[in-house]
């Protein structure tokens, strides 16, 4: 078996030719970011190119996200996939351990002994929004500290590094203040043809719904979220709104470990690799 090794922003090339390979809308600004602010594993193929790879977040204290589990095409049914996964549990320890399970992979995570908590609905489509809500602002340099306190409380665990990179990143990243403090924020991120919402942290589905408004409303593309089941008020919305509800998929934790911070307020992932 070809030997792990850690990727780098070089590799960006064969992830997107690996991404392409099994059908996965990657753009080369997602390969990037993702490549320069998480731990990418992969394997080279003999033949060039990789053969498979894997990412791995992991967020103080205790804490970590597994994403982005790829074996291409022609390794499949290797055992690549198993080896790549044992690889990254064994970096994350005794840290709480999750991920987004796609069904092609809900198999191997659950003989791994991850279990599902969580349905995400992926909602897609045209955002037809009234207007554009005035209660959100841009977000500038001088928010960082206040985004980045209140997404610890509400994440349970820290992912500054993340939300630094966030600003050169994001097409658009908005904030929501009461009695000047910062209690809510979003993100919109390029896709290939469609623009990402998420995170969301918002303090309720009131506020949630005006800050995807404030980015969705603002988008000339198409709109992905991914947003829990459980939220059914939400999604109701958003259909109601030109999302088409295409697929589910679950979060899955390893073990019975419990995620930490205030799940409540936190109301879509940054991106399914990163939690």
């Amino acid at each position: 078996m070809p030997t792990i090794r850690p990727l780098t922003t070089a590799d960006t090339a064969d992830c997107l030719a690996m991404t392409a390979d099994r059908g996965w809308r990657y753009p080369p600004e997602r390969w990037r970011f993702l490549l320069a602010n998480a731990e990418v594993f992969g394997c080279d193929d003999p033949a060039g190119g990789l053969a498979g790879a894997v990412l791995l977040a992991r967020y103080k204290p205790k804490l970590a996200a597994i994403g982005t589990l790829l074996v291409a095409t022609r390794h499949s049914r290797t055992g690549l996939g198993t080896r790549l996964m044992r690889y990254v549990l064994e970096l994350a320890g005794s840290s709480t351990t999750f991920l987004y399970a796609t069904p092609m992979g809900r198999p191997l995570y659950e003989k791994l002994g991850f279990q599902p908590v969580h349905t995400v609905a992926a909602l897609t489509g045209r955002f037809a929004a009234d207007d554009i809500p005035d209660a959100t602002r841009a977000a500038g340099p001088a928010d960082l500290a206040a985004i980045t306190r209140l997404d610890a409380e509400v994440f349970g665990a820290d992912r500054s590094a993340l939300l630094a990179a966030l600003p050169g990143y994001a097409r658009h990243l908005r904030v929501m203040e009461s009695a000047g403090r910062i209690t809510g924020f979003v993100a919109a991120l390029p896709g290939v043809d469609q623009t990402y919402v998420g995170p969301l942290v918002a303090a309720s589905d009131a506020d949630a719904r005006t800050l995807i408004t404030s980015v969705a409303g603002r988008s000339d593309d198409p709109v992905r979220l991914d947003l829990d089941r459980s939220r059914a008020g939400l999604v109701r919305w958003l259909t109601e709104r030109g999302l088409a509800d295409v697929t589910g998929h679950p979060l899955m934790v390893l073990g019975d470990g419990a995620l930490p911070g205030d799940r409540s307020r936190l109301v879509l992932p940054l991106m399914s690799a990163l939690g």
